[in-house]
């Protein structure tokens, strides 16, 4: 542990503090507020004020607090006040500083520390106002640090309102020396009322000149209905020559020179001088202290970019609906895609679609529905007392329909998508965060199924997202004990019916479960930290056996690997496929790696830097599903692509859709335009076969020439003894 370092002018320092009359067995009301506030802000559980001593601390102000190690050389504030920003801790466990400080270790459970220091007018440093948690917190951003130190100037300046409080106690210095300069508006008057002095502050709060104090009584600053009650009390104190054990009152209406009435606190004092009474009096403009809390109460609970409510105070109103009790539905939206229009846009623009998305959701829905965004491009929208499954699904087609719409930013015109997840209490939940949970769960659902989707939460999803944890386990045995294997689906020559190649196909060998096909396990798999480790096994193992059948008579075999996204994220892929096709003596030639929209939008530059790499050295480049995603055509231009492969939905329709039929038709056209070869998956009748080869597509692939299958049988539709197996 290391203790905090004491300041060269430590007396000075400690004579500053002194000068607030503040000790441990005293709180100081007026920062009660500021702590509050502060708690509410961050929701963090323990806010204070806490002031640093000579070799102890103690708190003029505090929420959430136990008891605590009141000790200096523990204290995290004395180590904040030897620094003139905020100082933030986000794990005191893995802080050389605290980690085995007695507040971590022991029953406090201090984890996470925000502080700002406190100063004196002469910049001496008083103690710091702190947030505290006992959970860690790597979110603490320079807006909420910026926050916290605009609530230490709150502090400081009720700290300076002590001090002129205290001072006016002890030996009084001339008004000049004593409060000329200071920032609160302090007041002093005598027996008749008569204004003595008065600083800058007191004449611009009441909207005077200073020379006006000659001609003012104090009470002609307070309003008409206040004044017999005031000139009541000080008539008091002249005959029992105090203000002690009188009840003072802690505010009133003042009146500004223009007439305008406005609520100022004061805080009155009076000393005898020469026989005769003096007042002071310190005010304190309430109007705008109120404006600057809501102002304050305003950033805890709405979003800055959209002025929307934010995350904090949209969980809250889900829990009080629900408390209530009452029913509700939730709707979870997120946009599709947005990362790339901001990425391509810049972040200028994309905070412009962020807003009109946001004034488009508040358009849509009624004046009691509350519209929240809840981080990034995901908003979210509360509709109290909503049970009726159908209108929650209408409302959300008619959301996203107008999401969709054209947005024009600056001579920019823009299209984004959204996807939506719903559920409904109490139907579907009892609790606020389960609600809110089962709408998650519904728009990962919508979002797994297409873009622009909605779907309706159903007990299901929860067993699958259990599921996909346990899978999440289980992967990581599955990589450690070899439980993956390679199945193998053949794709044939449209114009002899040869095999030309084949699509290398994970399944996992589940020890209890048997074979697993890829729906089972792939979301979780590629969601999670093993991705890019169990893509670069595939690639292995597909150019090992590739390698193995040409050299066993089947020399212009290819064979084609998927790639997962985090391939892409981690080390150096392009240099990683060329060391493999070296290691298994492969021409690139007969590799074909297989991408899909999503891994190239999620990942944009990277991903195209590191195709055409590889297309420059011969690898095949195959877009995978394509025609099923918005951007596909803008990306043939962009990619350094060999093969394009049509989506087995357009396929399984071309006999029956005059739709589907001139989709595949046009596909076609267009690869041929772009010098690109053609692939049909999912061809599963002689009659699509047939249709296609008319339609002079290249290659097939589909359960009419074979399911994915292991090796062994793959090796008897290949036949190894001949150099080409022909379609029986």
């Amino acid at each position: 542990m290391k203790c905090p370092a004491k300041f060269a002018n430590e007396s000075a320092r400690l004579n500053a503090l002194s000068n607030y009359g503040l000790d441990g067995e005293q709180m100081l009301q007026s920062l009660d507020p500021v702590v509050r506030i502060a708690s509410r802000m961050f929701d963090m559980p323990v806010a204070a004020v806490n002031m640093i001593g000579s070799d102890h601390v103690f708190f003029a102000a505090s929420v959430g607090l136990g008891a605590v190690d009141m000790r200096r050389d523990v204290s995290f504030c004395a180590h904040a006040i030897n620094q003139s920003d905020v100082m933030v801790v986000p794990d005191a466990t893995l802080d050389d500083r605290f980690h085995d400080n007695p507040l971590v270790i022991g029953e406090t459970n201090l984890r996470f520390y925000a502080g700002v220091p406190l100063l004196s007018p002469d910049g001496l440093a008083l103690g710091a106002l702190c947030v505290i948690d006992d959970r860690p917190h790597n979110d603490f951003s320079q807006d909420d640090q910026q926050r916290l130190l605009e609530l230490a100037k709150m502090a400081s300046d009720r700290l300076e309102l002590r001090r002129i409080e205290v001072s006016s106690e002890r030996t009084r210095p001339p008004f000049e020396e004593y409060a000329g300069n200071s920032s609160s508006a302090v007041i002093w008057f005598d027996e008749q009322l008569h204004i003595l002095e008065w600083n800058a502050a007191a004449a611009a709060m009441v909207g005077y000149d200073l020379k006006d104090k000659n001609a003012l009584q104090f009470d002609q600053l307070l309003a008409e209905h206040e004044r017999a009650n005031f000139r009541a009390l000080i008539g008091h104190a002249i005959d029992v020559h105090s203000l002690d054990r009188l009840e003072l009152p802690a505010e009133a209406n003042g009146l500004r020179k223009d007439g305008g009435e406005f609520r100022f606190g004061f805080s009155l004092f009076g000393w005898r001088d020469a026989g005769h009474m003096k007042f002071e009096v310190i005010l304190k403009d309430l109007s705008a202290q109120q404006y600057e809390e809501e102002a304050l109460r305003q950033q805890a609970t709405i979003d800055g970019l959209t002025g929307l409510a934010n995350r904090g105070k949209f969980y809250r109103h889900v829990e009080e609906i629900l408390l209530s009790p009452a029913p509700a539905t939730v709707l979870m939206i997120d946009l599709d895609g947005f990362k790339d229009v901001n990425d391509t846009l810049g972040h200028t623009l994309g905070d412009a679609i962020l807003r009109e998305v946001a004034n488009r959701l508040l358009q849509g829905v009624s004046r009691q529905d509350l519209v929240a965004r809840i981080g990034g491009d995901e908003f979210a929208i509360l509709l109290p007392h909503v049970t009726d499954a159908t209108a929650a699904m209408q409302l959300a087609d008619t959301i996203l329909t107008a999401i969709a719409q054209p947005i024009n930013v600056d001579g920019n015109e823009v299209r984004v998508a959204a996807s939506c997840g719903i559920a409904q209490a109490p139907a579907q939940a009892q609790e606020a965060l389960e609600l809110v949970g089962n709408a998650d769960l519904a728009l990962f659902k919508a979002k797994s199924n297409g873009r622009g989707r909605v779907f309706m939460f159903i007990p299901a999803l929860r067993m699958e997202a259990m599921a996909r944890r346990l899978y999440g386990l289980e992967l990581h045995r599955a990589v450690d004990k070899g439980e993956f294997l390679l199945f193998y689906q053949p794709q044939i020559s449209m114009v002899n019916g040869a095999v030309t190649g084949a699509e290398a196909l994970i399944r996992w060998h589940h020890p209890e479960r048997g074979i697993l096909a890829p729906a089972a396990f792939l979301p979780a798999l590629e969601g999670g930290p093993l991705a890019a480790a169990v893509g670069s096994w595939v690639l292995d193992e597909a150019c090992a056996q590739a390698a193995y059948w040409r050299r066993r008579g089947a020399p212009e075999f290819r064979i084609g690997v998927n790639l997962f996204g985090a391939q892409f994220r981690v080390g150096d892929l392009a240099t990683e496929v060329m060391e493999t096709l070296a290691r298994h003596g492969l021409p690139a030639e007969a590799l074909e790696l297989e991408v899909t929209e999503n891994i190239v939008l999620d990942n944009d530059d990277i991903v195209l830097g590191i195709l055409q790499r590889l297309r420059q050295q011969g690898v095949g480049i195959a877009f995978d599903d394509f025609g099923t995603g918005y951007a596909s055509l803008s990306l043939l231009k962009t990619y350094p692509l060999s093969r394009i492969k049509i989506d087995k939905s357009f396929v399984r329709g071309i006999l029956t859709s005059k739709r589907d039929a001139s989709v595949v038709r046009a596909i076609i056209d267009m690869a041929r335009s772009f010098d690109l070869q053609i692939i049909a998956e999912g061809i599963e009748t002689e009659a699509e076969y047939n249709y296609l080869r008319s339609e002079q597509c290249n290659e097939a692939q589909g359960y009419l020439f074979g399911a994915p299958m292991p090796v062994s049988q793959f090796e008897s539709l290949l036949g190894i003894d001949d150099s080409v197996t022909a379609i029986a």
